[in-house]
């Protein structure tokens, strides 16, 4: 069997899911992978086949998004790649939210599952956001378009959606507590975030940013290049973390029993609907980092932790829920 894997690179997460499922994937046939999105960090050991600019997300500086910039990013390019893609190689389509992928299947009358995070959105028992956003509603529902939906989500809320993809050296790992907290917050620069870190002596910060290529350290703070092997490190071994509003990194945090102040990327609107998703579990969740933040930090940061979280299904076994429910293109 030819499978074709599509990944939404905007974020770090749909590329360490790909990574986390390939193995399982290889068992039922040829896997090629392709990547669309400029934004995603990470150096891949995927054998990705094909690659394009695809529509990728820009931040402000300030933590909100910036739709200029990505509305540039959307060209009539989009439409010669989708035509170019050689779908009919393919028995099956799976679609991790990549857009060029799904007007491909559209054009060439392809059928294809939608699998990962923003699937389990197409029910409306999955938590959404309470701030009005329209656009952030359609891009959800409609971006990417699908014969079937297989959804992940921090908890089941209807049926075919499945708990996250957790990674092997997160699942295999000794636990432990060292004090620091991790610290990853892409809408934020290390100017903006340093004096409210500096402002809590007591504690150390391992901050994950693409602003450095090396180790820096800072009095009470630790700045390290986005990498996933250091990253997921500083997470086994930290008292808490402060994150975005993500799926992945809170999943696996969450899985870990470690508590979790998650600040969304202001106007991103899956980011708030996870953010709504998290405050339901018990997280701390806050708008942005201001004025209030040092008192919030420190009520937090004593605060007991009582999250649960239970993994339902192995990787293996939603990998086989996938395949059981994946449309076949014939030749």
């Amino acid at each position: 069997m030819k499978i074709f894997y599509a990944i939404q690179g905007t974020g770090n997460g749909h590329i360490s899911r790909a990574e986390q499922l390939y193995p399982y994937l290889k068992k039922y046939g040829e896997v090629d992978f392709f990547l669309s999105g400029s934004n995603a960090q990470l150096n891949s050991s995927l054998p990705i086949k094909y690659k394009s600019n695809g529509v990728s997300l820009h931040y402000k500086t300030t933590g909100g998004m910036d739709y200029g910039k990505i509305s540039k990013s959307l060209s009539f390019n989009i439409y010669k790649e989708a035509k170019a893609l050689p779908l009919d190689k393919y028995d099956v389509i799976i679609n991790d939210f990549e857009f060029i992928t799904s007007l491909a299947c559209k054009f060439k009358k392809k059928k294809s599952i939608q699998f990962g995070h923003q699937a389990s959105f197409q029910s409306k028992r999955t938590p959404r956001a309470s701030s009005f956003n329209p656009i952030g509603n359609l891009v959800l529902d409609n971006f990417v378009q699908s014969t079937n939906y297989l959804g992940l989500h921090f908890e089941s809320y209807d049926q075919h959606i499945y708990n996250p993809i957790i990674k092997d050296e997160v699942v295999q790992a000794t636990v432990s507590d060292e004090g620091h907290i991790c610290v990853y917050l892409p809408q934020y620069s290390i100017e903006f975030l340093q004096p409210y870190l500096l402002a809590q002596p007591g504690f150390h910060f391992e901050v994950f940013t693409k602003e450095v290529t090396q180790i820096t350290n800072y009095k009470n703070i630790g700045f390290f290049p986005i990498e996933n092997k250091s990253f997921t490190s500083s997470l086994i071994r930290c008292h808490g973390l402060i994150t975005a509003g993500g799926f992945e990194t809170p999943a696996e945090a969450m899985y870990l029993k470690k508590k979790i102040l998650s600040i969304p990327i202001l106007n991103h609107f899956e980011q708030e609907c996870n953010g709504a998703a998290m405050k339901k579990l018990g997280v701390t969740v806050i708008k942005k980092i201001d004025a209030k933040f040092n008192q919030i930090f420190n009520d937090w940061v004593s605060a007991e932790n009582h999250i649960q979280f239970k993994l339902t299904h192995s990787t293996e076994e939603i990998v086989a829920i996938l395949m059981q429910n994946m449309p076949t293109n014939h030749h």
